[in-house]
């Protein structure tokens, strides 16, 4: 497998796999996405084949215009249309109602379904030469470090999948906030790239139900999740870690105002910038998971904004299962 650059030729093709029921890992904001066509069954079970991820893991369905959205959807609200109108295209993913034309095997069998508009162009026009809405977890195997350049998913996948589009590094780094409508109900069942405040700006306060031990209703909501191969250690704040480990490499949010072990330090954002944070966030899991190290030490970071997602993906991480099953992407 090689990775493929966009061109109008690449396009064809890709909307071709597409099409014939095939599976391509291609570009977001957020993360890539491991996409197929949502209303082909057998294509998107491939999509669990190839991630080894649990079928009772619902998945977020892209859509590139609102009109798609009611291919997917039974009802949508007066909430989801003022979410939709200001974050979308965005990271951001409503759980409404589903369509009865909706397979359940894109649902869990669950009477509602995740739906999203993606800000980046290649996804966009992907979805749009292919003529359906397109199932797209992230591509990356189940339960490992999400992937926000194609060289990631390349490095998980590889032969697994029928094309690798790069579209460049993912501007967000996480992925989307998810929202369910639920009668009166505002339920935040995971934090991500929209931050909840400007969220529960638009409708009001939202309940957070961000981990089950049960079936989930939306992606992200196993207590492990997001895990390197090596473990992950959150310490209280910066001055409790211990630098002098030479077995430990180390996650920062900012640049601190002493010495560290450089070679062996990832640090987020050198001012301290939550966004910035949340972009470089699975790059830097990613890079020190191939360094010889026995734990990654990472530094909390403040949970406001962004800062809410980062410290979601950061826990979920920390409590990786070892020796286990590990039901986690």
């Amino acid at each position: 497998m090689t990775i493929s650059h966009p061109s109008p030729r690449i396009m064809r093709k890709a909307t071709a796999i597409i099409k014939s029921g095939g599976i391509i890992a291609f570009p977001t904001e957020t993360v890539y996405g491991l996409g197929a066509d949502a209303f082909n069954p057998l294509a998107v079970a491939r999509i669990f084949e190839a991630k080894n991820r649990p079928l009772f893991d619902p998945l977020i369905v892209h859509i590139a215009n609102l009109a798609q959205m009611s291919q997917l959807a039974s009802r949508v609200d007066k909430r989801a249309g003022r979410l939709a109108g200001r974050f979308w295209p965005g990271p951001l993913t409503l759980v409404l109602p589903k369509n009865e034309l909706v397979p359940d095997i894109v649902t869990a069998g669950l009477d509602t379904v995740a739906v999203r508009m993606p800000d980046h162009l290649i996804a966009l026009d992907l979805i749009h030469r292919s003529g359906t809405p397109i199932a797209a977890p992230s591509a990356n195997r189940f339960g490992y470090i999400s992937p926000t350049k194609a060289a990631h998913v390349l490095e998980q996948l590889g032969e697994r999948v029928d094309m690798i589009i790069d579209g460049g590094d993912c501007t967000v780094g996480v992925e989307s906030t998810i929202v369910k409508l639920d009668g009166d109900r505002n339920i935040i069942l995971r934090p991500g790239g929209v931050p909840i405040e400007e969220i529960e700006a638009m409708i009001g306060p939202a309940e957070r139900v961000t981990e089950t031990e049960k079936k989930p209703e939306a992606p992200g909501q196993f207590p492990s999740h997001y895990s390197p191969t090596v473990p992950v250690q959150l310490a209280d704040n910066i001055r409790d870690i211990d630098f002098s480990r030479p077995d430990a490499g180390f996650l920062l949010f900012r640049k601190p105002d002493f010495d560290v072990p450089l070679e062996r330090t990832e640090i987020l954002s050198i001012d301290g910038d939550l966004k910035e944070a949340a972009a470089n966030l699975f790059s830097a899991l990613h890079l020190l998971d191939k360094m010889k190290i026995r734990v990654i030490v990472a530094e909390p970071v403040p949970e406001n904004g962004l800062g809410i997602a980062i410290m979601d993906r950061l826990r979920k991480a920390a409590r990786r299962e070892i020796g286990g099953v590990d039901y986690s992407s």
